[in-house]
């Protein structure tokens, strides 16, 4: 039966997954939290690296900030896409003013911009606000 890992972005534990049940609404072994709700996860620059790197799942990283307007009119669709897409990829949002070094480490010059990264390694990066089609395409 194919597994696939998923960090747990509360408590960091990494977390066996069979892949027909990641649709299912499965929550951590060691804290119980939620691992795939369909909602995007806010992280930090300390939680980061773990929650990307230990996840088998592609990541869309939403590089923005609470003064952008765009980022806030792209916001709704960005978790409509999270809720489409659970269970086949995770959505993250790093909040740029709050955490520098990783807007530096990806070379964020303008926000909204979106990064898809498969086994911690980018693959793609669009700036700008995009509508719910795009960001799902993205992803997949």
């Amino acid at each position: 039966m194919e597994a696939n890992h998923v960090v747990c972005p509360a408590c960091g534990a990494k977390n066996r997954i069979p892949a027909a049940r990641l649709t299912d609404d499965p929550n951590c072994g060691r804290c119980g939290q939620p691992l795939l709700s369909g909602r995007p996860v806010d992280l930090d620059d300390a939680r980061f690296d773990a929650v990307v790197q230990g996840s088998d799942l592609p990541v869309l990283v939403d590089f923005w900030a609470p003064w952008c307007g765009p980022c806030r009119a792209m916001a709704p669709q960005f978790e409509q896409a999270a809720q489409q897409l659970q269970g086949r990829a995770l959505l993250i949002k790093v909040n740029s003013d709050d955490n520098p070094r990783l807007a530096t480490r990806f070379g964020i010059r303008s926000i909204p911009t979106l990064v898809r990264l498969d086994g911690g390694l980018e693959v793609t990066r669009r700036a700008g606000a995009l509508p719910l089609a795009q960001i799902v395409a993205l992803a997949s």
